[in-house]
């Protein structure tokens, strides 16, 4: 049998506008396939109900795929008030319904502030957490409920954008690992309720926010790699540095790139006083990223 080729040697990330149905693996494994990419990685699964953004790693920007998923996440969420699900969601079994009752936009916005700030949020059974080795879900999915420990998240903001009840439609501003069925779950028990996920759209990540940033459909993907537009297809990527904005660049000289990439720390004049910065060569090519240690010299951290 012969070896499979080993795929082109891309670089860059897509922002992905994953569609409703489809795990955020499956819509990757796609992606991979469609740019014959030899590596490929996303920054946070998004639910198989859910659409909207889901950046894809190519090849080099694999390496700092972690950084998009410690960023803070951006979603609209349409919440159906008075029914409460097994999943928290729309395809879970129904649990228990309640009246709604006439409730108003300004009550609404009330419960919403309330979670705005720290949390400590539980996660759901129907998460992709771990038990002893285990998926929480696969352990659902038996009937099996396990005791799980809260994690702090942080809601930077809530905010009512539609009211037409039984549902309403939220857009929510959230640190990572924020569970959105979650927080709606809690939300219509504050509403005195219950409550679930009718849809969900993830509208940014990081840097990367609807609508100023173009997400790409799977089906324009698609059609591009039938008719063997690489060209097209490649044109889509953005440079991996895009994700990395936030930080201050830094030009290094052309022994400090030099002595940056045989892994030791360098002083950089005119170099920030502490944090993460971007890093690039003499002819201003991305090379990774470094932070400032406690004596000032830049000490390199994840190099391409």
């Amino acid at each position: 049998m012969g070896r499979r080729p080993p795929g082109r040697p891309i670089t860059g990330i897509l922002l992905l506008d994953k569609p409703a149905g489809l795990t955020s693996n499956a819509a990757l494994q796609q992606i991979k396939s469609h740019y014959r990419a030899r590596k490929a990685g996303h920054t946070g699964s998004l639910d198989p109900l859910a659409t909207g953004l889901l950046p894809c790693c190519l090849g080099d920007a694999t390496k700092f795929s972690a950084f998009l998923l410690d960023a803070d996440k951006r979603y609209r969420v349409r919440i159906h008030l008075g029914v409460t699900t097994a999943t928290g969601d729309a395809e879970g079994e129904v649990l228990a319904t309640a009246p709604v009752g006439d409730l108003s936009a300004d009550q609404i916005r009330a419960v919403l502030d309330r979670f705005i700030g720290p949390l400590d949020q539980l996660p759901p059974m129907y998460s992709a957490v771990k038990h002893q080795g285990e998926r929480l879900y696969r352990l659902a999915r038996q009937g099996i409920e396990v005791d799980r420990q809260p994690r702090r998240i942080h809601i930077h903001a809530l905010s009512l954008v539609a009211l037409k009840l039984p549902e309403i439609e939220v857009d929510v501003h959230c640190s990572k690992g924020t569970y959105i069925r979650t927080l709606a779950e809690d939300i219509g028990r504050a509403l005195g309720c219950g409550a679930h996920v009718s849809a969900l759209r993830r509208m940014g990540v990081g840097p990367y926010i609807e609508p100023g940033a173009s997400f790409i459909t799977s089906e324009r993907i698609a059609a591009l790699a039938e008719q063997g537009d690489f060209n097209a297809l490649d044109a889509l990527l953005l440079p991996l540095d895009t994700a990395l904005g936030h930080y201050p660049a830094l030009r290094l000289s052309p022994d400090a790139a030099f002595y940056l990439q045989q892994g030791q720390a360098v002083l950089v004049p005119q170099a920030p006083a502490e944090g993460w910065v971007r890093l690039y060569d003499p002819n201003a090519r991305f090379i990774g990223v470094g932070e400032i240690s406690d004596d000032g010299r830049v000490q390199p951290k994840r190099l391409l």
